[in-house]
C-alpha cells in the first residue's frame, strides 16, 4: 500500500483500504458422525450440500482437462513441427524444401488432429483425477437435504422393485449391493455422508434407466 501525499486528507477515499472479497470455503465443520473415526475429533470438514459438491467436483474436472489439453497443444505442436519438417537426405539428393505456406498448413493439419485425438483422452484423465478424492468426500445433512431424507423409504422401495423384474436386472444389480445401498439410505441421525453414495446412485439410476 503506498504513503498518503496528503497527510491532512481523511476524506473516504484517502483513509478506507479496500480489501479482495474472501473466498467462501468449500467445505465447512459439521458434529461427526456414529460411524466417523472417533479418534479423528468431535467435527470433520464437509460440503454444505450436494449442490456444492457437484459444483466443486465439475470446477476440478474442467480445470484438470483445461491444463491437459494445453500441454497437449505444446506436445502436439512440437510432433507436427517435427512430422512436417523435411527429411535430411533431400538435401543430399538436390530436392528443394516446401515452402513456408506448405509446412504452415501441415503443421495446422497435424495439430489439429493431434489435439482432437488427445481431447477424449484429457476428458477421462480428469475425470479419474477427481473421482477418487470426491468419493470419499463428506457433504453435509441439513435443510437441503431434507427431501432426500424424505426420499428414502421411496427410493428403497423403487430399487427393490426394479431389483426383483427379473434376473437379468437381479444380476445386474446385484442384491448384495442393494441390500448395503438401501441400509446406508436408511441410516438415522446422520449428520454427512459420502460423496460416493451420489456417484453410485447415479450409477445405479443411469443403468435402470438403459434398461
Amino acid at each position: 500500500m503506498t504513503a498518503p501525499t496528503d497527510l491532512s486528507d481523511y476524506s473516504i477515499p484517502a483513509t478506507i483500504t479496500t480489501f479482495d472479497r474472501p473466498v467462501p470455503l468449500l467445505r465447512g465443520p459439521v458434529p461427526a458422525a456414529p460411524f466417523d473415526d472417533p479418534s479423528a475429533g468431535p467435527y470433520v470438514l464437509a460440503f454444505r450440500d450436494s449442490g456444492a459438491w457437484r459444483s466443486a467436483f465439475k470446477a476440478c474436472e474442467s480445470k484438470i482437462v483445461e491444463q491437459c489439453e494445453a500441454g497437449a497443444r505444446i506436445g502436439c505442436a512440437v510432433c507436427a513441427s517435427s512430422k512436417c519438417a523435411p527429411p535430411w537426405w533431400w538435401a543430399l539428393i538436390g530436392r528443394s524444401p516446401p515452402s513456408l505456406a506448405e509446412r504452415e498448413v501441415c503443421e495446422e493439419r497435424e495439430t489439429a488432429a493431434c489435439v482432437a485425438a488427445s481431447r477424449e483422452k484429457c476428458v477421462k484423465f480428469g475425470k479419474d483425477k477427481c473421482l477418487g478424492p470426491f468419493r470419499d468426500a463428506r457433504i453435509a445433512v441439513n435443510g437441503r437435504d431434507l427431501t432426500r431424507k424424505k426420499k428414502k423409504k421411496k427410493e428403497a422401495m423403487e430399487l427393490i422393485f426394479w431389483s426383483s423384474m427379473g434376473e437379468r436386472r437381479r444380476s445386474s444389480i446385484g442384491l448384495e449391493i442393494l441390500g448395503s445401498w438401501v441400509l446406508s439410505k436408511c441410516e438415522l441421525g446422520e449428520t454427512d455422508y459420502r460423496g460416493s453414495e451420489l456417484v453410485d446412485t447415479e450409477n445405479i439410476e443411469n443403468s435402470l434407466c438403459l434398461r
